[in-house]
């Protein structure tokens, strides 16, 4: 008991060194026979708007901030969640890459100097950049380290909020990578073990926490609050916990019950923690057979999007599944999808 006590104490005190931030949670599970699935919360102060979308190969993209954007046509189809209808924040490509982004308030972008010839991308493009172009993470991890063009970012529209966005990246190999700008310069995290990211601290930080709690068994005690590094050591803890398992219902199953413990239960607020918010959505997506599952708080079910059964080709249209309305889906969707005009990023 008094070892408890102890270790309790410990957590407690970590805890309140540990800075506040908006709250998402990323996962990645790697089971047998090369089953991989990253799982992800996204949580807000306020209801986002979000609707998924299917993009096929050859689309014809700018960076948006202006004469100097980078410029690419996509070399992949994707299925990806929007906000706002305004930036990608969530998908998987048709390779099985998947691209999530979380809030970093220790982010600090490059300044943008346009003037000089700098390429930029705007950050609500960041996701689908990489999802466009790249079929593992490690061709991703080489191409951004090259450092082309800046991250350009902005304030949310109708807000006082700059966004400040790090960017997670696995594939179907079970490889993973996180890319956060601090104090102007990119860090990239590679390592097939980088399974879980949430959001502050930086994420070398991250790793000295979850360092810590190794030595405290889950079994005795796990921190419960919704901080971001006590979600960070749950999500750590029960996706290794989790059974090994080739039955892919079991394994989703699985997934989803990890990120649901990870997730801000709806409706909490704290006006001495005003940045913890509620979850509004999760998505887990199974890279092996290529599966998008989603699923809305305000909405009775979980439906999923067979990327097999959509056509990706160059001369296939764009698609949306509208989510406006509470609009409720079950089951496979991909037959749901209506033709639509693509969205424009948000940029400068």
């Amino acid at each position: 008991m008094k070892k408890i006590n102890l270790l309790a104490t410990a957590a407690l005190c970590l805890s309140f060194l540990l800075p506040k931030s908006e709250a998402c949670t990323r996962v990645v599970y790697k089971g047998p026979d090369n089953l991989v699935i990253t799982a992800r919360s996204m949580d807000w102060k306020d209801e986002i708007a979000a609707n998924l979308w299917a993009f096929p190969r050859n689309m014809k993209r700018s960076g948006n901030v202006g004469p100097t954007s980078i410029e690419w046509t996509s070399k992949y189809g994707s299925v990806i969640t929007s906000a706002w209808d305004i930036a990608t924040t969530d998908g998987i490509n048709e390779k099985g890459l998947v691209a999530n982004i979380l809030w970093l308030v220790e982010s600090e972008y490059a300044k943008f100097n346009p003037a000089t010839g700098e390429k930029g991308l705007t950050i609500s493009a960041w996701a689908q950049y990489v999802l466009d172009n790249f079929a593992t993470v490690d061709e991703a991890v080489k191409h951004l380290a090259k450092k082309d063009f800046v991250i350009v970012s902005d304030y949310i529209p109708g807000s006082d909020k700059f966004a400040t966005l790090h960017l997670s990246i696995s594939d179907a190999t079970g490889d993973n990578a996180i890319f956060e700008y601090i104090d102007g310069k990119l860090n990239i995290h590679h390592s097939p073990s980088y399974t879980v990211m949430t959001n502050s601290p930086t994420f070398d930080k991250q790793l000295a926490i979850d360092g810590y709690w190794q030595g405290i068994p889950g079994t005795i005690m796990l921190p419960g609050t919704n901080r971001a590094a006590d979600r960070f050591v749950r999500a750590a803890y029960y996706i290794d916990a989790i059974p090994q398992t080739t039955n892919t219902r079991e394994a989703v199953a699985s997934v989803f019950s990890v990120i649901r413990n990870c997730s801000v239960p709806f409706g909490i607020s704290s006006p001495t923690e005003p940045n913890i918010s509620s979850t509004r959505w999760r998505s887990v997506s199974d890279q092996k057979n290529l599966t998008y599952y989603f699923e809305t708080v305000l909405t009775p079910n979980t439906f999923w999007v067979d990327l097999k059964k959509m056509d990706f080709s160059s001369t296939a249209s764009v698609k949306k599944l509208d989510l406006s309305n509470n609009q409720t889906y079950d089951g496979e969707v991909s037959k749901d999808f209506k033709n639509a005009k693509a969205f424009t990023f948000l940029g400068i």
